[in-house]
């Protein structure tokens, strides 16, 4: 799993979306400030919609973090990180990683 958010159980909340390039699921679009993830692929201009809180996803993270820590979605490295810099919250990690890379559990919530 390389640069994805996969949705693994919760109940997201979604708003419609119709994309300008072709999405596939999984991918995380930052609109305005929120990152939020595609469930299913949409081809350009095809009307569908995007998660934009709720739901626990499996996403990599770029260091070892503790759970409970305020996640923020790196766009350039495609993966979660704890380091805030100009980046949007996605969420909240639910459980931990041990070094660089690892997959960990993250709950959806850019208002966190």
């Amino acid at each position: 799993m390389v640069g994805k958010a996969t949705y693994r159980h919760g109940d997201p909340v979604f708003a419609k979306y119709t994309p300008a390039a072709a999405v596939a699921a999984g991918d995380v679009i930052i609109v305005n400030d929120t990152p939020r993830v595609a469930h299913l692929d949409l081809a350009i201009g095809e009307l569908g919609a995007l998660a934009c809180e709720g739901g626990i996803y499996e996403c990599i993270c770029d260091v070892a973090t503790p759970a409970d820590k305020k996640m923020y979605w790196d766009n350039v490295a495609f993966k979660v990180t704890a380091t805030a810099g100009s980046l949007k919250v996605f969420g909240v990690s639910t459980t931990a990683t041990t070094g660089a890379n690892q997959s960990m559990y993250v709950r959806h919530d850019p208002s966190a």
